[in-house]
Order: structure tokens, then sequence, then C-alpha cells
């Protein structure tokens, strides 16, 4: 039996001793009410939220019985700018702008302050950039926002504590310098919102990993490659059979790592083990986590599994092909079947059938340690009967017609089907489809229809030619449309920024050398593939939002040759936080390209003071109503 690792936690975290130091700071009196935006309303259901299932088992440490709110206002009419908070998985947004004219040049960016749920102090969030020397602040809490201020109108925030359900309060002031180098604050915005919360209770809820093995804060918790030698495999190979050399650090690492995806696949399986009337069906792509094997195997006979058999999953030493005889063994060999479909069985699925459990989880994450930990991947988890039955009847479709495309292609789960949720407008498919069937190039006119904004993040679209790369290129050339695009290598055509402002499409890097202080080396995190999302979002600022998303790599193989899962959700909860997914990931990797090209390459990063009267120098924030791109940023989410 493959060796079982401590389950995901299940609990809301104990309040470890917070990373960024806790510094007491100034607070206004004056306190500002708080405004929570108006939740999204389903047409079927005029808003109105279904009651929670009883029978329904929580996958997360969320509390919650109805949506959170996925956009909240600032109300304070005497601070000197706006303040909008867009609730992602986890994470929060944060978007301001001024409300007249421009800043004064003594501006030197934001503040930011949080409380934690059932908190009573608020404390900074800390910047990684400073100011210069010259300025004078320095010291223990030199780098917390009230003394080293963010100089950008908008931050993405992840709580060191995310796992805690209530709300987290943000408090954001206007920092100013005066001419001998003083700080002081305006009065500032405040809101609170929900992070640690299912999107749709009992209906659909949205996870992801953090996959930022290639960062600082990585570096910082768990070291360089060092690092991650001690806690992931060297190879796919050795997955099935890796054991870390400190598994308490291990378990924590990886529970950071694997985030909510992690937790809501554990979940699932941990609950169909104790519901002994739940049949368990999976389709698995990458296969070599042990957590996961392990607990397969306790599934005995309740358990059937298609494996993936292409290229390197077919050799006799491929975790794949060993999970397979383990499986064999505990299952049955006629309850585990290999397959390829018409090129890769790609899906990565699991159906969790019994009387007090009904979980069907598909998405982008394969389950493997890569997958899981290394590479940003989202689950989409979806509970009840209906659900259950389409993935279950899809999986029935697979094991009916190995590597048989026509066979599958002509069934029922080839088209778009309605998951009948109350709540939420979502669909879902499964490939490979037939020309009749086909959903690529409606994908690719919706696209086209593009009326604000388009974020995606599509592994393989440098080499994913067709009516998706076209139809992207055609979006983002247009005036008016706002685009921020990922993928895990250069795209031409979406290399060069655009004269509307649109920026050429970014993709994973890392900090490996002549880094700029105060940065360190990062961990690459192998070889392979690190950005592996398969998302499109459409006008998420629009009642009409709608998020494309699965297994599926919106090619012509993905969708006429590989076993795959694909979801359209037409909501604009969940657009806002794939958004903030493609936002967080945009700016992370922007930044790593961005450096990598500079011929300052090396030199220190700080933060800019006031500009000396008569130099004719601009101030920090003069890009932001300057420069296409930001201008456009700015005022699209500082709403």
């Amino acid at each position: 039996m493959a060796k079982a690792r401590k389950p995901a936690v299940k609990k809301a975290p104990a309040r470890k001793k917070e990373a960024e130091k806790h510094t007491t700071s100034r607070v206004s009196k004056r306190k500002t009410a708080t405004k929570h935006g108006k939740k999204a309303k389903n047409p079927k259901t005029n808003g109105t939220s279904a009651p929670s299932a009883p029978s329904a088992p929580r996958l997360t440490p969320a509390t919650n019985t109805s949506s959170p709110d996925f956009l909240v206002h600032g109300t304070n009419d005497a601070a000197l700018f706006t303040l909008a908070a867009y609730r992602g998985e986890g994470m929060c947004l944060l978007a301001m702008n001024w409300k007249q004219g421009t800043p004064p040049d003594n501006f030197v960016g934001f503040a930011i302050e949080y409380q934690e749920p059932g908190g009573t102090q608020f404390y900074p969030v800390a910047n990684r950039i400073s100011f210069p020397e010259s300025a004078g602040h320095s010291g223990p809490d030199a780098l917390a926002s009230h003394l080293s201020p963010v100089q950008k109108f908008r931050w993405v925030h992840f709580p060191f504590h995310a796992g805690i359900p209530g709300s987290f309060m943000y408090r954001v002031y206007p920092v100013f310098m005066d001419g001998s180098s003083q700080l002081s604050r305006g009065e500032f915005q405040e809101v609170g919102i929900e992070l640690l919360a299912e999107t749709y209770p009992s209906e659909l809820n949205i996870a992801f990993t953090r996959g930022f093995i290639s960062s600082q804060a990585f570096v910082a918790r768990y070291g360089t490659n060092g690092g991650v030698g001690t806690i992931l495999p060297a190879s796919a190979k050795g997955g099935i059979d890796f054991k870390p050399s400190d598994p308490k650090k291990e378990e924590e690492a990886l529970e950071w790592m694997g985030f909510e995806a992690r937790s809501v696949i554990i979940g699932a399986l941990d609950a169909a083990i104790a519901d002994s009337t739940a049949q368990v069906r999976m389709a698995v792509y990458d296969f070599n986590d042990p957590e996961i094997v392990s607990r397969l195997q306790q599934l005995g006979d309740r358990l059937k599994i298609i494996i993936d058999d292409s290229g390197s999953h077919k050799a006799a030493d491929a975790s794949e092909s060993k999970a397979a005889v383990m499986l064999g063994q505990s299952a049955g060999a006629d309850h585990v079947q290999r397959q390829h479909m018409g090129g890769l069985q790609h899906n990565k699925f699991l159906a969790v059938d019994g009387d007090n459990t009904k979980i069907a989880i598909g998405g982008s994450t394969n389950f493997s340690w890569r997958g899981l930990y290394v590479q940003n991947n989202n689950a989409v988890v979806l509970q009840g009967e209906n659900s259950v039955k389409i993935f279950n009847t899809a999986f029935e479709n697979l094991w009916a017609s190995p590597n048989k495309t026509s066979g599958f292609a002509n069934t029922d789960s080839a088209v778009w089907n309605d998951l009948g949720f109350a709540d939420v407008n979502a669909q879902v498919t499964f490939s490979p489809h037939s020309s009749s069937n086909a959903a690529l190039n409606g994908i690719a006119t919706d696209i086209d229809s593009t009326e604000s904004s388009m974020f995606y993040s599509l592994a393989f679209l440098y080499e994913t030619k067709g009516v998706i790369q076209d139809a992207i290129k055609e979006v983002t050339a247009k005036d008016g449309i706002f685009v921020y695009g990922l993928s895990d290598k250069s795209v031409g055509g979406l290399d060069l920024q655009l004269p509307n402002g649109n920026p050429p499409v970014a993709f994973p890097s890392n900090l490996l050398e002549n880094l700029p202080p105060p940065f360190k080396a990062e961990a690459t995190g192998g070889s392979g593939t690190r950005m592996h999302h398969k998302f499109v979002v459409i006008d998420f600022n629009k009642p009409t939002a709608r998020v494309y998303t699965g297994s599926y790599n919106f090619s012509t193989a993905a969708d006429s040759k590989n076993g795959e899962n694909l979801f359209l959700i037409r909501d604009q909860r969940v657009a806002t936080s794939y958004m903030i997914e493609a936002l967080s990931m945009f700016d992370h990797y922007e930044f790593r390209d961005l450096e990598a090209k500079s011929k300052d390459r090396g030199q220190a990063i700080t933060l800019q003071v006031p500009p000396a009267e008569g130099s004719g120098q601009k101030p920090w924030w003069d890009k932001y109503w300057t420069d296409p791109q930001k201008k456009r940023d700015r005022v699209l989410f500082g709403i």
C-alpha cells in the first residue's frame, strides 16, 4: 500500500505567529461603514439562495450557507480615493483610484492594513520594496506598508491565515512624504470581505492551488531547490514511492502549496471512505501522488478508475503503471482500465456517489505532485445528484469506448450538459467531440464577442495554432478591450505591447541570478510546465460574465481526440475569482519577465520619493495617468 501522508487540515488553522512582523500602527478614530456589493442574480432564482443540503459534506473549513459578496466598496466620503475589494478564493484584490484630478506630488503610495476574522487588531501588509536609505525609514518595521507604502493602485493580498471563516477587514490609507522625509497619512477607506467561503454552498465551489514555487514567499518558507528536494520527488517516475526526509516540514509545505485544491480533493476522497455506500469513479492523466493512491486503495472494489497510458505513462516503471498495479490489487483488475483515447486520456476528474456523499470534481489539476504542488491549477467542485450523474455517465461512456473517439463523441456526454443548479448557470461537456458537437469554434466566436475585458491563462497556447489563438489576437488588438494573458511560454504575435496598451502575454520565469536587491534566488520547481491552467474569463465586470475552464487545452486535439472535461460558467462571482487568479499570476510573472530582459538587471529596486521641486522628474504615480496600460488598469479595477 502506498504510504499515506497526514490528511489535509479540515479545520481552521491555529493562528501561528505572523510571518510579517505584527506592528501596532496609528489608526484614525473615524471608523467608516462598509458596504457589501449586491449579489449577482441568476435568472432562474432572482438571486435567492437554495438552502444547504444537510448531508452535503464540507470539504474545507468554510462555514458559509449563502454565497459571499464578490465586490465591496469603501464608503468614506472624506477619503481622497475610492476603494474596491474583489473577492478571490483565499485572496483579495484591493483596487484604489483618486477621486478628483491627480494626486499631489508628495503622495508616495498606500498603506494597507488587515484584521483577521474574529481579531481585534489591524496589522500592516508587508511590502518587499522600501525607500532608499536616504529617506531615513529603517529598522524592523521598515517593510510594513505604513513605512514602505505600496506604489501601485491595486494589490492582491494572500492572508497568511487564509483558512479562517468570516470577514477579513481592510483599511487603506494614502501616505504622503514632506521635505524632511517624514510620512503622514490621510483618511482611510475600510471594507470587510469573506475570503474562506464556498462559492455556492452545496452546489459549486472554485478552488486553486497556490502554484508559486518560484516565488519569494516560497524561498522564505522552504528555501530554493535544496529545500524542494526534501518535500517533492525529483522525477515523476519516483513520485509514487517518494518519502520526504522531513515529513513535518513536508506536510506544512504541501498544505501551503496545495491550497484549497488539495483540501477539496483529499476531502472528497476522505468523505468517500467514510461513506460505505459511496462508489468512486476517476479518470486520471498524471498520477503519482501516494497521498491520493493510498486513499483509493482503502476503497477496495468501490473504485473504478481509468488511467492514461500515453507516452511516458505507458512504461512499466512509470508511476501511472505502478499505480494501476496497486489499484488492480485493491479494487480488482477489472476495475482498472488503461487508455489514451485518440491521443491522451487527459481528464482529471473524480465522482463520489453515495447515500450521504455526492461530489464531482473536474478542472486542470492532475492528481500528481506537480499538479498539486508546483503548477498553477484549478479545481471545480460540484455537489448534488445531477452533477454526479453527469460525471458518472461520462465515465461509463469513456470506459465503454477505450481509444475509440467516435464511440464517445456520439454520446450525450459530448454535448453541453446543464448542471441544473438553482443559483449559478453552469454547464459541462466532455471530449472527444464529433464534427456535429465540437466546442472549439463556438468558444472562439464567444471570445470574439468580448465587450469589456478578457483574462486568460492557457498552457501550451504558444504551440496551439488555430481559431482560439486567432480570436485572442483579434480581441487583444481591439481598442477599448482590456486584456491580460498568460501562457507557459512566449507566444508569437502576442509578445509585444500594443498601441492600445494591452501588454505582451506573461509566462513563468523565476529570479535566479543578477538579482535586484532585496530579492533572493528562487526555486525552479524542476522541469516541465508550471503554469498549467486552462481558462478564459470574458467580461468579468459585466452581468454577462463567463468562464471557460477545465482540462481542455483549447486545441483541435483537445476538442476531437483527447479525453477532456470543459466547463462553461456564466456567473460574475465565479468570473471575479478567476480574474483575480489571472491577475495575481500576471503580476507575478510579468515582473520576472521584465527583470530578465532589463538592461539594469541586478540593480536595487526601491520606492520612489517625491520629485525635488524644479527637478523636472515625475512622481511615481504619473505613469498611471500617462501609460495606456497602467491608466486602463487603474480605471478598470478602481471603480
